[in-house]
């Protein structure tokens, strides 16, 4: 039932060009083709500015974390900056690639067009040689765009011709890796899908962990175990909070040295009240801490159970061991990915469904999940007892 993070399905073909000539350039003729090519070979051997435009989704920043080491690998000199909502910005402080993080003053959802003529500006005057967008959407693609950055990567996406001037295409009839679909945007375009992509790897120093802990009152060297019980999908990927606080309750009579910690934002405040009440001692961080905080705490634990969620992504990210509870959503998409990581999956006729709501109302993916089943990984992820206990 269970599978290894390490087993990650791909398809070879998956990032093959839907257009046999998709290697020139829409709306371009060959000329420009050689300018580009000439361009690119002068950025391999200079010192150039590269601006990457952020997923949206914390999961899928950690996911995209490999292609700027792919970058900062085929040219050391390349400066690397990230454009990123706030709510993401944390995770690319964490990456040793990123030199100076931007965060978007847009609002979530909108157009808002003279807001982006102006970034725009700023941008430019920024000297920004090539662009990495991230994002599929026709609004992220207008800000290189207008800040005239000469060369700009990404999949076509909602038709962005013209704005995108080294164009990628993705197999719509396959489903698509998310680790080499970022990665593959560091090759040429019509590229089959990267094989060996390496994990995503972020860093947190030891003093930001400490100050994070001591801002919710954890001693350093404390033996932390933390559990994710929120999704930002949808209910339909959430274990039952009552598994979660017999999880918690197992742990606290094995364990009564380790400290159990809830993480999450805000939304999720109310399932980790529901899991505190049936669980005492159990101690609720929703909504408490920042997300640069949370990165923190979960490199300080021991371990992290978690849904299908971006911590699970940060907690493989960082090296830390992971058990991953998954339902309605595919471990073969987007699993966490660090041989650490242990994935719990029943894979049910129904399943997976990629619904933010379970459509038949039972929610046997989930429900199906016992406590049981999550324990055993859990107890052999956890660190020796102190000797004084």
């Amino acid at each position: 039932m269970g599978r290894e993070s390490g087993e990650i399905w791909t398809d070879p073909g998956i990032f093959a060009a839907d257009d046999p000539k998709s290697d020139r350039l829409p709306g371009r003729g060959r000329r420009w083709s050689v300018s580009l090519e000439l361009m690119e070979k002068s950025i391999e051997t200079r010192a150039v500015r590269t601006l990457v435009i952020s997923p949206n989704w914390i999961g899928d920043a950690v996911m995209a974390q490999p292609l700027l080491r792919a970058l900062k690998d085929a040219n050391p000199q390349r400066r690397i900056d990230v454009l990123a909502p706030a709510w993401v910005a944390p995770v690319w402080r964490a990456a040793a690639e990123v030199s100076e993080v931007l965060e978007t003053p847009f609002k979530h959802g909108k157009l808002q067009w003279a807001e982006r003529r102006a970034y725009a500006r700023v941008l430019r005057e920024r000297g920004y040689d090539e662009a990495y967008i991230l994002p599929n959407t026709l609004k992220f693609a207008l800000i290189p765009w207008l800040a005239k950055i000469p060369k700009r990567v990404g999949y076509k996406g909602e038709m962005r011709y013209g704005l995108i001037n080294v164009m990628h295409h993705d197999d719509r009839k396959s489903k698509r890796p998310m680790l080499p679909f970022y990665a593959a945007l560091a090759g040429p375009v019509s590229t089959t899908a990267p094989q060996n992509v390496p994990y995503p790897e972020l860093t947190i120093s030891d003093a930001d962990k400490v100050a994070a802990l001591g801002r919710v009152g954890i001693a350093p060297g404390a033996t932390i175990v933390a559990f994710a019980p929120g999704a930002e999908f949808g209910p339909a990927k959430r274990w039952p909070s009552g598994y979660f606080a017999g999880l918690a309750r197992l742990l606290q009579q094995a364990r009564p040295d380790i400290t159990i910690v809830l993480m999450g934002s805000a939304k999720d405040a109310e399932v980790c009240d529901e899991i505190v009440a049936a669980a005492p001692g159990v101690r609720s961080l929703a909504g408490v801490t920042s997300l640069a905080d949370a990165l923190a705490i979960i490199g300080s634990a021991a371990a992290l159970v978690t849904n299908d969620s971006g911590l699970m992504h940060i907690a493989a990210a960082l090296k830390r061991p992971v058990v991953a509870l998954y339902g309605p959503t595919d471990p073969r998409h987007t699993p966490p990915l660090s041989e650490l990581a242990k994935i719990l999956w029943l894979h049910l006729e129904c399943a997976p469904c990629q619904q933010r709501v379970c459509p038949l109302g039972h929610q046997a993916c989930m429900q199906k999940l016992t406590v049981d089943l999550v324990w055993t990984p859990l107890r052999a992820m956890l660190p020796a007892r102190p000797a004084a206990l």
